[in-house]
């Protein structure tokens, strides 16, 4: 029986830790995407928002957002954020040829990342503070 509890009370802490970054997400940390987005006839897409977040001290932070449109997905640049507690604007274009977006209705998948340093190579890892998926409208 002893066994038995003790295993579920290391399920229970497992899953405790990994629920721990989306309360985190939740809390002072934000995102949100406007329901619109803009393609020029260079094939340019821009997408916007919002976000808050309050602590870049472990590394930088970034506002990156993925437009997916029928079968097609591409990420569509990426924004460094200021992390100081206010609610700020995110704005990211990028050029998608081949085949281009049309306006219509697409989704939007932001997510606030911040890089940190460490991993076994000294590589940046990254960690997710928040993440928003939208419709769209693209004009």
């Amino acid at each position: 029986m002893r066994v038995r509890t003790a295993l579920a009370a290391g399920a229970l802490l497992a899953a405790a830790v990994a629920v721990a970054p989306l309360a985190h997400a939740r809390g002072a940390d934000g995102l949100s995407v406007h329901g619109y987005g803009t393609v020029a006839e260079d094939s340019t897409v821009t997408l916007s928002g919002t976000y808050r977040c309050t602590d870049d001290s472990a590394g930088p932070v970034f506002v990156s957002s993925t437009l997916r449109q029928g079968n097609r997905s591409a990420g569509i640049g990426g924004t460094r954020a200021v992390c100081d507690g206010h609610l700020h604007e995110w704005v990211n274009t990028s050029v998608v040829k081949d085949p281009a977006y049309q306006p219509g209705a697409a989704r939007v998948e932001a997510t606030l990342v911040q890089l940190t340093a460490g991993g076994e190579l000294g590589l940046p890892t990254p960690g997710f503070l928040a993440r928003e998926e939208s419709d769209v409208e693209l004009h």
